[in-house]
């Protein structure tokens, strides 16, 4: 089942422009700016509450009493915030043995 959590914050993008560094190296402002919707918990269409943060390199998505984490990996994955974030979500989705990833201007979580 493909759920609609919310659309991609489309100035965003202009946080990673070299004149708006935060010299965090993973870009933090970016990820927050994208986060923020999804920080507030909120319930899915099924009643299960749905919640997204970040602390430090460390991204948690609550999904009713599981928590999954992923790691902002500047090394490993990639130097570029977007792919990192992605990554990141990915990897804190399949522990919950969920799907969060951006697709059409949108984030989405698949059960």
């Amino acid at each position: 089942m493909k759920i609609e959590l919310c659309p991609e914050n489309p100035s965003a993008p202009d946080l990673l422009k070299p004149e708006k560094n935060d010299r965090s190296g993973i870009g933090v402002h970016y990820v927050d700016a994208i986060l923020k919707p999804l920080k507030a918990p909120r319930a899915l269409a099924d009643g299960v509450p749905f919640s997204v943060k970040r602390r430090g390199l460390k991204v948690t998505i609550t999904l009713g009493t599981q928590k999954g984490e992923g790691l902002m990996r500047r090394l490993t994955v990639s130097r570029d915030p977007v792919v990192m974030l992605r990554a990141a979500l990915e990897e804190a989705g399949s522990k919950l043995g969920v799907r969060v990833y951006a697709e059409e201007g949108k984030l989405w979580l698949e059960r």
